[in-house]
Formats: C-alpha cells, structure tokens, sequence
C-alpha cells in the first residue's frame, strides 16, 4: 500500500508532462512514469514474498527471538525528501525560474527518498532468527539469502547508530565470530538495541 500511494506523484506528475499542454517536452514525463510504475510493481512484488516460511530447525533447536528491522528510518529518509520534491514541482510548475534550481531541489529529494524507499523494501524482505543454537539473518528477493554464526563461536557483540537511527531510536547490533571472512552478522534496524544486544551477550 506504501508504494502504491508513493507511486501517484510520479505517475501524475508524468503524466501531467507527458499528456498534458505545457511548455515542456513530452519525453520528459516518461522516466517519472517509468520510475511510478517501478515502485509500484516493486511494491506489490515485495508485498507477495515479504512473509517468509520459519527456518528449518535442528533437533532440540528453538527460536528465541524472531525480528524485522523497524522502518522508522525508512520513512525518515522518505518524508525528507517530499518537499525537495515539492518544491522541485513547484518551481517548474509555478514559476519562471532556471530550470537549474528545480533540477537540483529534484535531484536531492530523489536522493533521499529513492534511498528511503530501497531501505524500506530490504527492512521488508528481511528478518532475523536467534535460536538457542545461532543467529540467522534471511534475506528474500529473488532467492533466499540466509547467513548465520551459531552461539558458541561468537566473539564479539557490537552496537551502532547513525544520526538519523539515533533520533528515532533504533540501532544495529554487529554480531562477529573468530572464525574468519563471512562469519558475521549485522542486525540492523531494530529497536530497544540495548536491551537486544544485552539478551545476545547473555546467551553467548
């Protein structure tokens, strides 16, 4: 539903371009309609696979814990770059300025809501498992992506924020073996961090 309603500026906008009379090549509302129709195909798509069967256990394995990263920041970097985006419109629409500071109002919006969007879109293809054997993080677009590092070689446990993490208080949990490239895992995402990672340090 989030990429449909976020598709509707892109696709009028385009199609007010493409369609409609103004001073303006007709091309160039066709990436704005292409781009309109990429979130929504995208979105229904994700919606479709976004709930993923629970992992094959072990015998005398349980999941502990199961998490999806929260989409707080996801929508943080989407809401900043609505007005870039209006304002962009607004100036090409309503006023005779250089086309110069619409393109660059335009450009940043885009910035941070496409990035927004794409966090968005993994946040949802992703969830993480702690078992009382190890910690999965699976990842499913296309295939399924699954890494995992069991408890006992665990060697380090380390959080992180970012500026716009920490205003809207979730973080990320870095969990890392001694056992070479490929054995770690980052949880990102997640809310109460610290009480997270202090439950992971407790079952290490």
């Amino acid at each position: 539903m989030w990429s449909t309603l976020l598709s509707v500026p892109f696709l009028a906008g385009g199609g007010y371009i493409y369609f409609g009379e103004t001073p303006y090549p007709e091309l160039l509302g066709v990436p704005l309609m292409v781009f309109a129709g990429f979130i929504l195909v995208m979105g229904w798509y994700i919606h479709l696979v976004a709930s993923p069967p629970a992992p094959t256990l072990r015998e005398g394995e349980e999941i502990i814990d199961t998490r999806h990263p929260t989409q707080k920041a996801a929508l943080i970097k989407v809401i900043l770059g609505i007005p870039f985006l209006a304002v962009a419109g607004y100036l090409l629409f309503g006023t005779t300025v250089p086309y110069l500071y619409p393109m660059l109002a335009f450009v940043g919006g885009l910035y941070l809501f496409s990035t927004g969007l794409l966090t968005y879109w993994t946040n949802s293809l992703t969830t993480y498992y702690i078992t009382n054997e190890r910690v999965m993080s699976e990842f499913r677009l296309l295939s399924l992506v699954r890494k995992e590092v069991p408890m006992e070689k665990i060697r380090a446990v380390r959080e992180s924020k970012s500026p716009i993490e920490t205003l809207v208080g979730v973080g990320n949990i870095r969990v890392s073996s001694g056992g070479g490239v490929g054995m770690e895992i980052t949880i990102r995402n997640v809310d109460s961090v610290t009480d997270f990672a202090d439950r992971l340090r407790e079952l290490t």
